[in-house]
């Protein structure tokens, strides 16, 4: 515990001078200058980078500037490769900032830093063979030898270790990741299939049509229980912080605005842990569903075509659907699987494809969010999502047009959802 809120000092320390820095870099009039040129101007470029050195904004410079803190009480806890990892973390979120992606840093509050790293594991936090040593401390660890997963892990070689504190209701638990280099474990259950595969997902479910079987399914059934239960414990908590804290809300109920002081109650407390605890199922729940899932389409092929859609976007239309269902987790997912599997993702321009919108003969016809079900004069009707899949799986790659010569050999789709 006292290494970790150490290491929260520190990323504290670096995040604040990394974002003091960035202020700098934006006043200079180099980095001023470098805005008003294009984009393809090779003096922009230039510029950029005669600002950062200007001000020190580096990676480098946050290491120097964090060097001195291992002469302090600091280096009592924490090894100087552990500090130069909380730096370059810092800037990472710092450069984030200057470049545009991000508009606001985020510093650690009390017991908010759960992760600790090393650069290398010759030194400072180490693997040795069934325990973590660090400074002194050594760290037992509870391994199964049946486990083949964990086996074929620590015959790799490792390259740095991360400390990772997961709560666990009110309680802790400590596990030490081992980042390794060579390839992951593969289960002999987990195949991978040949030919092309459509892919059509949509906030809440997924449509899967291959040469030989369809699936149109949910997105993760399993986690609806508890996002109920969450929903009834937010409103509990909300009640518990409006008891404790009456002079922060106005005669409407809303938070009035200014700095408040929050009081926060032995039975919030308890609350707020179970609040924790049914986020940290819901993740874990998803995460299972989404591997399960992704092996099963995995298995039908090794090419997928699917659009290439804005997920962030979704957020904003459907919310809470999107939360839950985390269908850009699943891409992600599914596309780390395929790439270590040896198969390939295409991604689909949808204003070019217009799946939904068009037929299997070539007639085109905007449909509306309701409309769940394609028909066509030509004698097609199918579900929507299985439709656009099916018609997915003969979209050139290069072009994102259909192929009509392909459809054409395959005549009109026979589509019925199955589970596989």
């Amino acid at each position: 515990m006292a290494r970790l809120e150490a290491a929260r000092q520190v990323y504290n320390a670096c995040l604040g001078e990394a974002r003091q820095r960035v202020r700098l870099v934006r006043e200079s009039k180099a980095f001023q200058r470098a805005r008003t040129l294009p984009r393809d101007d090779a003096a922009r470029k230039m510029l950029f980078a005669q600002a950062r050195a200007q001000h020190a904004f580096s990676d480098y410079a946050l290491h120097a500037y964090v060097q001195p803190m291992g002469h302090t009480w600091l280096g009592d806890h924490l090894d100087s490769l552990t500090l130069q990892k909380r730096a370059s973390r810092a800037y990472g979120a710092a450069n984030r900032l200057l470049v545009g992606t991000a508009r606001r840093v985020r510093f650690k509050g009390r017991h908010q830093l759960d992760t600790v790293e090393g650069k290398t594991n010759s030194s400072g936090i180490r693997w040795c063979g069934d325990h973590v040593e660090w400074k002194g401390l050594v760290l037992p660890a509870r391994l199964d030898p049946r486990d083949p997963v964990l086996a074929h892990g620590l015959a790799c070689p490792v390259k740095y270790v991360r400390l990772v504190r997961r709560k666990l209701g009110e309680r802790s638990r400590f596990y030490a990741q081992l980042v390794c280099s060579g390839t992951p474990y593969r289960k002999p259950q987990h195949a991978l299939g040949t030919g092309v595969i459509g892919l059509d997902l949509g906030p809440s479910t997924i449509a899967v049509v291959s040469a030989h079987d369809t699936l149109l399914r949910p997105f993760c059934p399993e986690v609806a229980p508890d996002a109920q239960a969450l929903r009834r414990l937010e409103r509990h908590l909300d009640r518990q912080r409006r008891a404790n804290n009456p002079a922060n809300y106005d005669e409407r109920g809303r938070v009035k605005k200014g700095t408040k002081r929050w009081q926060i109650s032995r039975r919030q407390c308890k609350v707020r842990a179970r609040r924790r605890e049914i986020h940290r199922r819901l993740a874990a729940t998803r995460k299972r569903s989404h591997g399960q899932l992704a092996h099963r389409v995995l298995a039908l092929g090794d090419t997928f075509q699917l659009e290439q859609l804005s997920y962030r976007a979704w957020q904003r239309t459907y919310g809470r659907s999107i939360l839950l269902c985390a269908p850009g987790m699943f891409v992600e997912r599914l596309s780390r699987l395929a790439g270590s599997a040896g198969g390939t993702i295409v991604a689909i321009n949808p204003w070019r494809a217009r799946l939904s919108q068009t037929c299997h003969c070539g007639r085109v016809k905007k449909k509306a969010r309701s409309e769940r079900w394609h028909t066509c004069p030509c004698g097609a009707s199918a579900q929507r999502d299985l439709f656009s899949a099916f018609l997915a799986r003969f979209v050139h790659p290069a072009t994102s047009l259909l192929d009509a010569g392909r459809l054409h050999k395959v005549g009109q789709p026979r589509l019925r959802a199955g589970m596989l």
